[in-house]
């Protein structure tokens, strides 16, 4: 049973990978997608931490009201999704043909221009508290606060992290090829989540060999 978008694991290390995460599996299976609608993706937003309480009721009651607005909403984070999983799967190889240079090259342009539109929308405000100065505010305009959130997160992980960390969790070995960055000191993590396929892999692995001894015997 599949988890609902709430309870989705968020093991990615970054909300960017935590939403090319929200659709499983990768491995050419029949995918399922999370963000089933505009409330699975309003609710998955909050808990990403992408936007707060008050933000959700300010997009989900104008998402309520404009259900056109809601669906094209929904559009602009898949194709962010998308073309960030296109670009990180081009940096990351797990074992597939190898990446379209192509159509990396064209995610790599919708990511721009989806930026761009956000940035468009964004505004500069005063800090405040502990936080003095000016920084640039993305989401103002509610119809496409979740979609520009999504675009400033996007970038900030191309820009920000160090990708030499990102890995994808083996499918090889049983994993679910779900993206994430690897913070342990010596860089040596492989699941995405011990606990859940790394766990699943080493109870397989521990079956195979009774199985192979027993066969020995």
């Amino acid at each position: 049973m599949r988890p609902d978008v709430w309870q989705l694991p968020l093991v990615g290390g970054h909300p960017a990978f935590d939403l090319v995460n929200t659709v499983e599996p990768r491995d050419g299976a029949p995918p399922h997608d999370h963000l089933s609608g505009p409330a699975a993706l309003l609710g998955w937003t909050v808990a990403a931490g992408l936007i707060d309480g008050d933000e959700a009721g300010r997009a989900g009651q104008v998402w309520r009201d404009d259900p056109v607005a809601a669906e094209a909403g929904l559009a602009a984070v898949r194709d962010v999704r998308e073309s960030l999983r296109l670009v990180m799967f081009a940096l990351v190889p797990g074992g597939e043909a190898p990446a379209d240079p192509v159509a990396t090259g064209a995610a790599l342009v919708r990511l721009h221009e989806r930026w761009a539109g956000a940035a468009g929308r964004a505004a500069l405000v005063l800090g405040g508290g502990d936080r003095p100065g000016v920084r640039l505010t993305y989401g103002t305009v509610p119809a496409m606060l979740i979609p520009d959130r999504v675009a400033e997160a996007a970038l900030d992980v191309l820009r920000t992290a160090d990708l030499t960390r990102v890995r994808r969790c083996p499918v090889a070995d049983g994993g679910c090829d779900w993206l994430f960055l690897d913070h342990s000191r010596n860089g040596s993590r492989r699941w995405c989540s011990m606990a859940d396929c790394g766990t699943s892999a080493k109870a397989r692995r521990l079956t195979e060999r009774r199985r192979a001894a027993r066969t020995g015997a």
